[in-house]
């Protein structure tokens, strides 16, 4: 395919590692030029801002995800048969054998568990002072998320990197997708194991799927892939938005002051960080017939790439978008998707992050940068490797760390 003349073209690797740990200047010069970018490396249109990101994140029968949303052949043949693989009537079934476990009913019933979960991760890490925050983040979603799909304790030592590789393999066929290879596939072939030896914790998602296999309302081989199909995004992406929580609010003092003030101010920090530092880089859609998207012709069976992260920082869009500022309403963000592909488990993700926030709150006075982050190298997933901060407790008037008296 060749670059259309009625759209500008950006030559750069937006997934070589230097823009990967700089993505937001390539964002900003994609939104420069143009509403519609032909990517020369990828050979695909890119769509830097929010107006064309919602709409084709809403059209979803132009914009199709059944032959795929990742940027290599390979992907998009493995992946057949997934959630995010699928359109229509097909993925509105995949959908409604969990719906029942992420309805906001559900939901609330694991609050109380989730919330001194929570709380015991953060006392353990402002009794260390000195944390790595990837690890912090990563410690609540670790614990809540494969007890949700019923992941049995054997294999959850490999997760971090399954998930990892999963979304890692999605991206362009380049270094970085070639290396996930044989993590990617580990996953599938444990997954299978799993199902196969019916060692799915009992009461969760997975047993649930197990009894639909049972009954016949999903196919037995759908059990693996739908596993991995909510256990991979639920934890990359919380771990991301904790992670991006922890240093943005290290790095703006002023905001964290905001949040101890008035707790009531959570919600809208959740959807802030995740505008902020949108946890998935950009997922692609075919385009299913001949269409134009804003003054810009694309054919039948050429390519589409949503830049969630970089439509969340759209000028047009948003006053002051290179501002963090948990009072702004940022409910609008497209970084938990839009539509029928909306993020199936965005309800699980706010939980976990608002519970961390709280739990912060609570106990920490301030939060320190001590040293250099790292990004982690990742084609979609966008969160730190490494990110060194120190937790300063809030001491209680009987000296425990505690909330700060007011």
């Amino acid at each position: 395919m060749t670059a259309r003349t009625d759209a500008p073209v950006y030559r750069a690797d937006i997934y070589s590692a230097a823009a990967i740990r700089d993505t937001h200047s390539h964002y900003a010069a994609l939104r420069a030029l143009g509403p519609v970018v032909w990517l020369s490396k990828q050979k695909v249109y890119a769509l830097p801002r929010y107006a064309e990101c919602k709409a084709v994140l809403l059209d979803d029968r132009t914009f199709i995800s059944g032959e795929g949303v990742a940027l290599n052949p390979v992907a998009n043949r493995v992946g057949q048969g997934t959630t995010l693989f699928s359109d229509g009537e097909e993925h509105a079934r995949r959908r409604r054998q969990v719906a029942h476990r992420l309805t906001p009913r559900a939901l609330r019933a694991m609050t109380e568990t989730v919330e001194e979960r929570a709380a015991a991760v953060v006392e353990a890490a402002v009794a260390g002072r000195n944390v790595d925050g990837v690890e912090l983040a990563t410690a609540l979603p670790l614990s809540v998320v494969p007890d949700f799909v019923g992941w049995p304790q054997g294999g959850r030592e490999h997760l971090l990197r399954w998930a990892g590789a999963a979304f890692d393999g999605l991206g362009p066929m380049n270094r970085q997708a070639v290396r996930s290879l044989p993590a990617s596939v580990g996953m599938m072939r444990y997954a299978r194991r799993v199902v196969g030896d019916r060692s799915v914790l009992e009461g969760s998602m997975g047993h649930d799927l197990l009894c639909a296999a049972d009954t016949g309302e999903v196919m037995p081989a759908e059990c693996a892939t739908m596993l991995i199909d909510y256990l991979a995004p639920s934890l990359d992406t919380t771990i991301s938005a904790i992670s991006s929580a922890l240093h943005l609010f290290a790095i703006h003092p002023d905001q964290w002051r905001l949040l101890k003030a008035d707790p009531s101010l959570v919600p809208n920090a959740v959807n802030e960080v995740v505008r902020y530092e949108s946890p998935i880089r950009a997922f692609s859609r075919t385009v299913a017939r001949d269409t134009e998207l804003a003054g810009t012709t694309l054919l039948k069976g050429s390519r589409v790439l949503v830049v969630y992260g970089s439509a969340n920082r759209d000028a047009l869009q948003w006053d002051d978008p290179d501002t963090f500022d948990i009072r702004r309403d940022a409910s609008r963000q497209l970084g938990f998707g839009q539509g029928k592909h909306g993020c199936a488990g965005q309800g699980l993700a706010r939980m976990e992050t608002s519970a961390m926030l709280r739990a912060l709150a609570a106990r920490v006075e301030r939060i320190e940068p001590t040293g250099t982050p790292e990004w982690a190298l990742n084609n979609l997933i966008h969160r730190y490797e490494r990110l060194p901060l120190a937790l300063i407790p809030a001491w209680t008037t009987s000296g425990s760390p505690g909330q700060t008296p007011s």
